[in-house]
């Protein structure tokens, strides 16, 4: 499937920001179920090419703006081929030691409830628990909005039973890793139908490392295995660590934020807006 995605976002100081610096990892990597057709990333009309690749192997390119700004809008814009490959991610441009995606953040640190909630899990082999796991995750915590932010722990969204794709990644993540599992947190685009057919979000999910197999992405929030209807963007320890897009800002400014996604599919336009 040809995807072609146009991602907004729009960042805005009051007062403006003495200087702002924005770290950005909105570029999408070739792999086996993924090819690159085009893609450009700008920032207030400056097109940032990417410089390097993170010890995740995800491309970062950098913008500084060194006199007050009021806004800085931000466009990734381009056109993947994505194929099915059954969740299974080959042929990545780096492959950093999978025993990194087993250190524990704030964000995945486990309690007691969270470990017994991963050694239910009783299937044989690493395959098995893994796919056990996230049906697990999909059973445990509710796809609710609004009853979570960026700062909720997995171990709270498990207590509470609900929360959104965030909290599904991070419950799956920190639960993997406790039965010794290396997951990643991953970012990416999702297109999804909804009743009218016109539905695409910003979405993330989690991969896990299965020995012998290698990485292999799992949704709980859709209860599926990415398909060629996901996009991959970039990936890390957690929400955080994976973020498109991170920045620093002099002055002090209240920030506000606004973004919107647009992918068009054969001849039919699909997006989502968020305020």
């Amino acid at each position: 499937m040809r995807l072609s995605v146009r991602h907004r976002t729009t960042y805005t100081y009051d007062p403006e920001a003495d200087r702002v610096a924005l770290r950005l990892k909105l570029y999408p990597s070739t792999h086996s179920g993924q090819r690159v057709l085009d893609w450009s990333v700008s920032v207030n009309g400056d097109t940032v090419a990417p410089l390097v690749r993170d010890a995740y192997g995800d491309q970062i390119g950098l913008w500084n703006h060194m006199t007050p700004l009021g806004a800085a809008e931000i466009v990734a814009s381009g056109t993947v081929e994505v194929t099915d490959t059954t969740g299974m991610i080959r042929d990545l441009p780096s492959h950093p030691p999978p025993g990194i995606f087993l250190r524990d953040t704030a964000l995945t640190e486990p309690d007691a409830a969270l470990l017994a909630f991963a050694r239910a899990i009783t299937a044989e082999s690493e395959l098995e628990r893994a796919h056990s796991l996230s049906a697990a995750v999909t059973e445990a915590v509710e796809y609710r909005p609004g009853l979570t932010d960026a700062k909720t722990t997995a171990a709270q969204a498990l207590a509470l039973g609900a929360g959104v794709c965030q909290d599904h990644a991070h419950v799956f993540i920190a639960a993997a890793r406790s039965i010794g599992i290396p997951a990643r947190y991953v970012v990416g685009y999702l297109l999804t139908d909804d009743e009218e057919n016109t539905l695409v979000e910003t979405h993330a999910w989690a991969e896990a490392h299965v020995t012998g197999l290698g990485w292999i992405g799992f949704d709980p929030s859709n209860a599926v295995c990415p398909t060629d209807r996901y996009v991959r963007l970039s990936c890390g320890l957690d929400a955080p660590d994976a973020a498109p897009v991170n920045g620093n800002v002099l002055g002090q400014p209240d920030i506000g934020f606004d973004t919107d996604v647009t992918v068009i599919q054969g001849q039919q336009q699909q997006s989502q807006s968020q305020g």
